[in-house]
């Protein structure tokens, strides 16, 4: 597995992340959840990233994972949901890192992002604080944002960021535009998430999401549909991967098989240039002012 620094955080992190969203409930069982996270594990990914909001996934790794804790660079994210308090406060960030802490049975946090938290609030600075405390009392290594657009402007230039969690795949490049060079040059590390644009491939017909059925309308306006014999899973995520200055490409999964066709597809490295550039330039060519989807 290819490992990236991530900006200047001093981590590194594999070019595949797993993103453990689809192991939040029932329908992955215990014992599904526990063998998968493993694999992850076993196949080189060393970069596993999770969220107070999906449900289950927290608690599954912190039971099936703890007693690998050195062996992954552990994602979550915060700002919600934590009971009794109100969301979007500095007491909401340290007790939900706090909570993160319990349910992954850990020491220590590697990373974590305000989660789409609203531009105003990241202004009015008690949430960032908030964040870097913690990581000042040493329960986190990296404070970082999940998020686009305005919010993702004013993460890079407050200084109070390591890492970011942006939208990035084909159908997706708002980050291209100047985002990622501004990242770079403030050795913030850049970890893709979305790299697959919700696989609108799959779909004869618009998806009812929102952020599908956006990613679906590109697609299509950009005439992708058109370049055929095109394995659309594997450009994707090697564009993504690849392509777009990101340290990893996340992609979440449930199931053992895509794990693998995930893996298979990083393994075959870079795109081609000249289709990589055809990429960036249909893109460039048909922005209709598309905006990072969440």
């Amino acid at each position: 597995m290819i490992l990236n620094p991530l900006g200047r955080t001093g981590l590194n992190v594999s070019a595949l992340g797993f993103g453990a969203m689809h192991i939040n409930d029932e329908r992955t069982s215990e014992a599904e959840a526990g063998a998968l996270l493993n694999q992850v594990l076993d196949l080189g990914l060393n970069l596993v990233d999770t969220a107070r909001g999906y449900g289950l996934s927290e608690e599954r790794i912190g039971r099936h994972l703890a007693h690998r804790r050195q062996d992954f660079v552990l994602s979550t994210k915060v700002g919600y949901g934590v009971e009794g308090v109100p969301d979007w406060t500095y007491d909401c960030i340290v007790q939900g890192v706090e909570r993160a802490l319990r349910l992954m049975k850990t020491d220590w946090l590697d990373i974590v992002h305000l989660h789409s938290c609203p531009l105003h609030v990241l202004q009015q600075g008690d949430v960032p604080r908030a964040l870097n405390d913690c990581r000042a009392a040493g329960k986190l290594r990296v404070a970082a944002y999940s998020g686009d657009n305005a919010e993702v402007d004013f993460a890079i230039a407050s200084g109070a960021f390591g890492s970011l969690q942006t939208s990035v795949s084909v159908c997706d490049q708002a980050h291209l535009n100047y985002r990622a060079a501004q990242a770079a040059e403030a050795g913030i590390g850049v970890i893709a998430k979305r790299p697959l644009a919700g696989a609108i491939w799959r779909f004869a017909e618009r998806p009812g999401e929102f952020a599908e059925g956006q990613y679906w309308d590109r697609f299509r306006a950009m005439g992708l549909t058109d370049w055929r014999d095109m394995d659309w899973g594997d450009v994707a995520l090697r564009y993504a991967a690849f392509h777009c200055g990101a340290a990893s490409a996340i992609v979440g999964t449930a199931k053992p098989a895509n794990l693998q066709r995930n893996l298979a597809a990083i393994a075959r490295g870079p795109l081609p240039a000249e289709q990589a550039q055809a990429l960036r330039e249909t893109f460039v060519r048909h922005d209709q002012g598309w905006a990072g989807l969440i």
